[in-house]
């Protein structure tokens, strides 16, 4: 069984939840998922995947780097210290990965402006290809950021816009997978954990 993190600090949590038992039963690869809230239930947690969710970035930097959680900082380097862990950060994910503001380094190679699609009025739903998955996708698209550069293998493409990039076993989306009703990308996170640790 694999142990799944899903860091709690804000966002769309619980359809990352759905949005995994789904991909369990897609997949057939049983699944434990841990709430991660401070750092030391990510120190406690022996995890083998983990997802980042959308939400407020600004909100999730202040939660994550209250004295009651201090879980940022220690995240951050908790997954450069990993790297055949499988991580999936989506909208506001994608943000903290691009960059950390922990004074290490990104933990994806791109460069990222947060709520570059505009306000949640901007809102919208529109088909993407995804070479990761080697399909087209849902995508889901809420105050989204963009990338503004990156040298990141593409894991998703909204037209001529990457939409999504992989560095290693991380990867950044700038839509919300959860939120689809497709679970793809939460397959390849646990097939991809499961061929890491097995």
């Amino acid at each position: 069984m694999l142990r799944i993190g899903l860091v709690m600090l804000q966002g769309a949590r619980h359809a990352h939840i759905a949005a995994i038992e789904a991909a369990s039963s897609r997949s057939g690869i049983m699944v434990e998922i841990h709430e991660i809230r401070k750092l030391s239930d990510l120190q406690s947690s022996d995890l083998q995947a983990l997802v980042l969710p959308g939400g407020e970035s600004t909100t999730m930097r202040l939660t994550g780097l209250d004295e009651a959680s201090n879980l940022l900082p220690g995240l951050f380097q908790w997954i450069r210290d990993r790297p055949t862990l499988p991580v999936l950060g989506t909208c506001a994910g994608a943000i903290l990965l691009s960059d950390p503001q922990d004074g290490g380094y990104p933990l994806v190679d791109a460069r990222i402006d947060r709520n570059a699609y505009g306000r949640q009025s901007d809102s919208f739903q529109d088909t993407l290809y995804s070479p990761l998955l080697g399909c087209d996708f849902p995508g889901v698209f809420i105050r989204a950021p963009r990338f503004i550069s990156h040298d990141a293998e593409i894991s998703a493409m909204h037209g001529d816009e990457v939409v999504g990039v992989r560095t290693g076993n991380v990867v950044a989306l700038t839509f919300h997978p959860e939120l689809s009703g497709d679970p793809g990308f939460h397959v390849w996170l646990l097939e991809s954990a499961k061929e890491a640790f097995q």
